[in-house]
């Protein structure tokens, strides 16, 4: 266990910028507006334009919408309709905004980390506007604006590729080794070490650890509290 709170004073204490993945360590985007229904929304349009056969019937019952997008994106990339699928998509998500759940402790710790002096952005595969409209609603915009660096329609661009993450550093003017990415996927681990960038995963539930661990993520907390009262106790 002292190893562990160790490892985690260490993480904490090298970061001078912090990038945030955006749909878990900060809220649940689709607490109140189910992912599953997104992506049952996505699939009903498509087959409106007559496009049922674009997907697997996996990837029709599929309760992750981006799973959806990807799939039309790797069949016709670039295309008019992945725009139109993209911008439904972010539709939704804004949607989602006034019944997300904001993740324990994630407030606090995010004000404290800006207070403190770190330079804080978001490195996310939600679209940009839908986490600045999150932001804004909690009070917490200027702890990020303008540092907000979601999905594109350059959907080879979203993580694990790293380009969201470099966006961040090259705008803060970071050296990867000076940033934390704090995520709760293994697509934000394998961004982060893309980038030369130290990780935090955090796990609210044990699925969730299994998967980051497996990643090979070494740092994993299964709550934001004990990052809150580390950085606490530095100011």
């Amino acid at each position: 266990m002292a190893t562990a709170t160790e490892n985690l004073r260490e993480v904490i204490n090298r970061a001078r910028f912090v990038l945030f993945d955006f749909d878990g360590p900060i809220c649940r985007l689709f607490a109140g507006h189910a992912a599953e229904d997104v992506a049952k929304d996505l699939v009903e349009w498509l087959e409106r334009q007559g496009l049922r056969g674009l997907l697997t019937e996996e990837e029709r019952f599929h309760p992750d919408p981006m799973v959806v997008l990807h799939a039309v994106n790797r069949r016709h990339p670039h295309s008019d309709l992945v725009a139109e699928l993209e911008a439904r998509l972010t539709q939704q998500e804004l949607k989602a905004v006034p019944s997300a759940m904001p993740t324990a402790f994630a407030d606090p710790l995010i004000r404290t980390w800006s207070a403190v002096g770190a330079r804080l952005a978001i490195a996310t595969n939600n679209s940009a506007r839908t986490a600045a409209s999150y932001l804004e609603s909690r009070g917490l915009a200027e702890c990020f604006v303008p540092n907000i660096y979601g999905r594109t329609q350059e959907l080879h661009h979203l993580k694990p590729h790293p380009h969201c993450l470099n966006r961040a550093l090259n705008a803060l003017g970071a050296a990867p080794s000076t940033a934390l990415m704090i995520g709760d996927a293994p697509s934000d681990f394998e961004a982060a070490q893309r980038a030369g960038v130290p990780f935090l995963g955090y796990a609210r539930n044990e699925s969730k650890e299994k998967q980051l661990r497996k990643a090979g993520a070494q740092a994993v907390v299964g709550s934001l509290e004990p990052v809150l009262r580390e950085l606490r106790g530095q100011a």
